[in-house]
């Protein structure tokens, strides 16, 4: 019988019938996962919601002892498919009925995970014996998927998916919705946090913090990542994937975009020449006409150097129009400003991104780090990544270093910038400028 999980939790209760997790485990794993995460940021969590539709009708034709087989076989395929689709760490629950959960500790990309929802589906949907001369049955599951965000309880995170199953019961043809839009936390209903953050984007208390980036031939300090954050005044900080997923459902994405563009490079005004801004754009940023020029004016505003700019996308931001990307960024790179291509590694790349897109640089995903300085595959594909990035021209920058051992690594194989808690934390822009004066006052001496 399957395990449904590969680190079990620490009173592993199971279901009696399937043998997988049952829900109070599920919710205890969910929950270490998310231990040890830094204030504001959500862990690397995926999950998936499924329910069997049509299951009470086997129950009624062929009996409880046929639905019973059809679950145990059910939860098998689930678990095969988990064990050869999913990394190290994956939990497999059966909550009730014909309810399951699939969940993994994986910062793979939204892409993928709808992907393996898809392909799940279809293993899932194959015929089932009941047994005996009664024939087969096949049962298709409806699926809400969702990407953690932070300060969400693992009940929470369960409750999320179940609303959403609940209300796409009133769209019978749509098998898959995604719920991490529809963003709540503790405390504050969805609805109430989009006015609070309407309100504070009209207050400008969005936050701008700045997490410094390294040379990795010699440590010194290159630039900064503009990072977004939100002070709730009841809730208290609310990280960026939070940020952007609320304002997503209040349809309020480009306003916040442009927001936070605009007081990162206010708070650039000033720092020294040869130092760098990294700042985040999103797939509403790419979808709008004008991006290039807002951004053109910006930087006129706050007097920064368009060739001091770099702007980072991520995959799931291409995803859905790929041909209109490349040409919105194309007129950003023609104005002078970079273009890196961010979370590299996270997913499966479609190397027509590489092919189609003006690119810079390749931005590493903190999970292709993790494991360099002790694991030979881990190191190998790294050493992949680099190669194929020179022979683009493409710089490489390492995120999420942690350990100089990581650094060391970075720096040997060819990564031109680093960044992580090991040089510094995301700091606001006061005391980032001091941060500055004082490595270059280190230099001197």
């Amino acid at each position: 019988m399957a395990t449904g999980m590969v680190n079990h939790s620490k009173h592993d209760s199971r279901d009696p019938l399937t043998g997988l997790l049952d829900g109070d485990a599920a919710l205890e794993v969910l929950a270490r996962w998310q231990e040890h995460v830094p204030e504001g940021e959500a862990a690397p969590i995926h999950a998936m919601l499924l329910r069997l539709k049509r299951f009470s009708a086997v129950n009624l034709e062929y009996g409880e002892t046929a639905g019973d087989k059809a679950l145990v076989e059910i939860a098998a395929r689930i678990s095969a498919f988990a064990r050869v689709e999913l990394g190290p760490q994956w939990l497999a629950a059966r909550l009730r009925g014909g309810t399951f959960l699939l969940a993994a500790r994986d910062a793979c990309s939204r892409e993928r995970w709808q992907w393996l929802a898809e392909e799940l589906a279809l293993a899932i949907a194959l015929p089932i014996g009941p047994g005996g001369a009664q024939g087969t049955v096949r049962l298709w599951p409806r699926m809400a998927l969702l990407r953690a965000v932070a300060g969400e309880t693992p009940a929470r995170m369960l409750g999320r998916m179940g609303e959403a199953l609940e209300t796409g019961r009133q769209n019978p043809g749509r098998r898959f919705c995604w719920v991490d839009g529809a963003m709540s936390l503790p405390g504050r209903p969805a609805q109430q946090l989009e006015a609070d953050l309407i309100g504070a984007l009209d207050r400008s208390e969005i936050e701008v913090l700045y997490q410094p980036q390294f040379a990795c031939g010699d440590d010194l300090l290159v630039g900064a990542e503009a990072l977004a954050r939100w002070q709730h005044p009841e809730l208290g900080r609310i990280g960026a994937k939070a940020l952007f997923a609320i304002a997503e459902r209040a349809d309020h994405v480009g306003q916040l975009s442009r927001r936070i563009a605009r007081t990162a490079l206010a708070g650039a005004r000033g720092w020294p020449k040869g130092l760098q801004l990294s700042l985040n754009i999103t797939s509403a940023d790419l979808s709008t006409r004008d991006f290039a020029d807002t951004i053109a004016a910006a930087l006129v505003e706050a007097d920064f150097s368009p060739d001091r700019l770099t702007l980072e996308i991520t995959e799931q931001a291409l995803v859905s129009d790929l041909e209109n990307s490349a040409a919105r960024l194309q007129q950003l790179a023609d104005l002078g400003i970079r273009v890196a291509l961010d979370d590299f590694g996270a997913g499966f790349c479609n190397f027509r991104y590489l092919k189609l897109l003006p690119l810079h640089m390749l931005k590493l995903d903190r999970s292709m780090v993790d494991g360099i300085a002790d694991d030979p595959r881990d190191l190998a594909v790294l050493r992949g990544i680099i190669a194929m990035a020179q022979a683009l021209g493409l710089k490489v920058v390492a995120e999420g270093i942690e350990t100089a051992q990581q650094r060391a690594a970075v720096a040997r194989e060819g990564c031109a910038v680093w960044q992580g808690f090991l040089g510094a934390q995301p700091m606001g822009a006061n005391s980032f400028r001091d941060f500055a004066e004082a490595m270059s006052e280190e230099r001197m001496y």
